[in-house]
């Protein structure tokens, strides 16, 4: 009986660390999701702003020198995902979310962002051609944001890649996440007809500073990259969202397990204080009886 008393107090010991554990990740995935949230709608506003610059460049003729109109060709399709675990089917969810929309395409290049984002793409039998380290800050997504596009420019410069989308998933109302897939480039006729349609938002007509092929080039280029910087931030956002909703789980179903333990622990504990009076009781009525 001590022995089983003993190996049900180390059970709820490792319980009990685990817990610790538990309620340690879930406080760091709730910190997380504010600090990527806050920069994500910080980016919402810059990437206004960076339409209404590329609205009044094509409304002044600059349209004309747009690279990256072509239609068709080879895409790269950047999968946004994690590196670790215990985010339920955000993986998942991301990597089915780029192969129904992009993976039927003999021409799609698929690029992930996480160890577990390719894994699923591998088993549909897809082939990942670049892999990338998530980022474990906000400071840090810029570097993978450059490197990205860095490849990305010189597949372009190559003829080899002429097209750019993303997948990533975003936090949902009511849920941990949705998965979502957008295209990059090509800048087409379409993306042109809507950024030109921004409203300016004051009376004072802007200006262009510089001359216009160089000033829309650079607003393109920003364009790029706050496009993907928002993806992955998004991203981060939500792996933290469905990590959070995963240690709730694991919290809340440690607690039902320790509640159980425990008081299999005090039974188990009662019954040999009980069988130990048995036998005091039992002894000393026998010694009456002698």
């Amino acid at each position: 009986m001590s022995s089983t008393i003993a190996g049900l107090r180390k059970t709820i010991d490792s319980a009990q660390d685990l817990h610790a554990v538990v309620r340690t990740m879930k406080a760091l995935a709730a910190s997380s999701i504010i600090e990527y949230e806050q920069s994500v709608h910080a980016l919402d506003d810059y990437y206004r702003t960076v339409q209404l610059g590329l609205g009044v460049c094509i409304r002044n003729g600059g349209d004309a020198v747009l690279p990256l109109k072509h239609h068709q060709g080879v895409a790269a399709v950047v999968v946004f995902g994690s590196d670790q675990g215990l985010v339920g089917r955000f993986n998942d969810a991301v990597a089915h979310q780029a192969i129904s929309s992009f993976g039927n395409s003999p021409h799609t290049r698929f690029w992930a962002v996480g160890e577990r984002a390719s894994e699923p793409l591998k088993d549909a039998g897809l082939t990942v051609d670049r892999l990338f380290g998530v980022p474990v800050s906000v400071s840090a997504i810029g570097l993978l944001v450059t490197e990205i596009l860095g490849h990305y420019e010189a597949a372009f410069s190559r003829g080899e890649i002429n097209q750019l989308h993303v997948a990533y998933n975003k936090a949902g109302s009511g849920v941990a996440f949705a998965p979502l897939a957008e295209k990059v480039l090509p800048l087409d006729e379409n993306w042109r007809k809507t950024v030109s349609a921004c409203p300016w938002p004051s009376g004072t007509l802007p200006e262009e500073i510089g001359t216009g092929p160089a000033t829309l080039s650079a607003f393109v280029r920003e364009f790029l990259f706050v496009s993907l910087f928002r993806a992955c931030a998004a991203s981060l956002a939500s792996e933290n969202a469905s990590r959070l909703a995963a240690m709730q789980r694991a919290d809340k179903n440690i607690d039902s397990l320790l509640g159980e333990l425990t008081s299999q622990f005090h039974r188990m504990r009662q019954d040999g204080i009980d069988e130990e009076l048995f036998d005091v009781v039992a002894g000393y009525e026998a010694l009456n009886e002698g």
